[in-house]
């Protein structure tokens, strides 16, 4: 039963994202000299997982707040997954990457908010009506699966389109593990 929820819930958020995402945050990756990425608690280990695929895929890619993370600069962008776009650490990520010159690009289940207004660009996941209370899937959990869908979806999209090969792609994984 819990199963069959999560997946129409997620389903139903992602029938609700643009189609166009996809070619614009490739775009906008495709655009940048390197990628840094950033969100708080659960959004974080999303970001996570796609800074993981996106430097499989051939990107120069690093997560905000590791201690090899170099510092960003101007043709730099900055990638926030933010359920709200409201959380105040990222908020002063944003504003510090916007002073030096980075593009912003936030990844939010809501376009209207400070990260929003900061932002070059705002993916919403989904639309604001489909985030009421889901009994099971608390605090967040609606936001972080659908993004973390989508995100993997864009990937398979920039890997399909740009032809590269899972070989290529494995030969990137970590070997020290």
């Amino acid at each position: 039963m819990h199963q069959e929820l999560i997946i129409n819930k997620i389903s139903s958020i992602l029938e609700a994202t643009s189609d166009s995402y996809d070619k614009l945050l490739t775009d906008y990756l495709d655009g940048a000299k390197r990628i840094f990425i950033s969100g708080a608690g659960r959004s974080g280990l999303i970001g996570r997982f796609f800074a993981m695929r996106l430097m499989h895929s051939g990107y120069d890619v690093s997560v905000v707040g590791e201690i090899v993370t170099p510092s960003i600069k101007e043709g730099d962008l900055l990638v926030i997954i933010s359920g709200s776009g409201e959380t105040e650490q990222l908020i002063a990520f944003t504003k510090k990457a916007k002073s030096i010159g980075a593009r912003i690009l936030l990844i939010s289940a809501k376009a209207d908010s400070t990260i929003g207004d900061l932002a070059d660009l705002t993916l919403q996941i989904g639309q604001d009506e489909l985030y009421g209370k889901v009994k099971g899937m608390p605090m967040g959990t609606v936001f972080e699966l659908s993004t973390l869908f989508f995100l993997e979806a864009t990937v398979s999209h920039l890997i399909h389109d740009k032809g590269i090969p899972e070989e290529e792609m494995r030969s990137r994984h970590a070997n020290l593990e």
